[in-house]
């Protein structure tokens, strides 16, 4: 399957400002010093890298299938590892403020690895892209050790909601949604992720739901231009080839996301769904 926002450069800045605290709060709680971690479809790994801090001197991997996402994660890790610019004697990596990090190309539905390699496997907005997330599910149980925690955040496209409501904005979800859809991705996933854990096997399961919510100027902007670019660069050429819209119409989406973006009572949510399972 292909991944519907690609991995320009617009994307993998996106992505390198997530962090554990804002994508995996409800995961968080729950990690231990010492605990083995793997976290699928790792991208820029500032998440992994947040997640190797909670567990460390555990074992973390972080795993992704493409080499541009894992070229970042590379970036990431090493700028973690620096000394500070003010203090070039230091080392943040040897007083444990950047545990290592192992980096691997591999995909969810065939994780090399052995069973029950892990007390803890990760995926944060990994299965909504994935064509069989039942699949996936089962061989994040497969590595995961008995009593260990598989965990699994994605987005509900549908139930994202924001204000003003410029026409365009409600295209962009018809045109990006269509696009994910022809991609093999679910744009519902967070919805689903309970019913894909039953199917899989998970019978222990634990449900919740979050949200990021963008309101003041910056958040605004900086969520706008995100969109706006994938609009013109990302997913947005894609769905011109699939004759889902025209590049007049990509145009007015990205003008749609900079107007709402300039408006002071502008409001959006993206709601998470959330799952921690245990394996059988």
């Amino acid at each position: 399957m292909r991944y519907t926002h690609g991995h320009g450069a617009a994307v993998l800045a996106s992505h390198s400002q997530r962090s554990a605290a804002d994508c995996a709060a409800y995961l968080l709680p729950h990690l231990q010093a010492g605990q083995d971690l793997l976290d699928v479809g790792c991208g820029p790994a500032t998440i992994t890298a947040d997640l190797a801090q909670a567990v460390a001197p555990g074992r973390v991997v972080g795993l992704d299938p493409a080499r541009a996402a894992l070229e970042a994660a590379r970036a990431t890790l090493a700028a973690r590892a620096a000394p500070p610019a003010d203090d070039p004697g230091t080392s943040s990596a040897a007083d444990g403020a950047a545990p290592a990090v192992e980096l691997l190309a591999g995909d969810v539905l065939s994780l090399p690895f052995s069973d029950a390699s892990f007390d803890v496997v990760h995926a944060h907005q990994v299965l909504q892209h994935v064509a069989d997330p039942v699949t996936a599910l089962r061989e994040m149980a497969r590595v995961t050790r008995p009593g260990g925690i598989i965990a699994a955040r994605d987005t509900v496209y549908p139930a994202m909601a924001w204000f003003p409501q410029p026409g365009a904005l409600e295209e962009w979800r018809r045109v990006y949604t269509a696009t994910a859809q022809h991609n093999g991705g679910h744009p519902d996933a967070g919805a689903q992720l309970l019913s894909w854990c039953r199917e899989a096997g998970l019978t222990e399961v634990t449900c919740s739901a979050s949200t990021w919510c963008y309101a003041t100027q910056p958040q605004r902007r900086w969520w706008a231009g995100t969109w706006a670019q994938r609009c013109l660069s990302s997913f947005g050429p894609q769905a011109v080839g699939l004759g889902l819209t025209t590049p007049e119409g990509l145009q007015e989406m990205a003008e749609a996301w900079h107007a709402w973006a300039e408006a002071g009572d502008g409001w959006f949510v993206v709601v998470h769904g959330e799952v921690l399972a245990r394996p059988a």
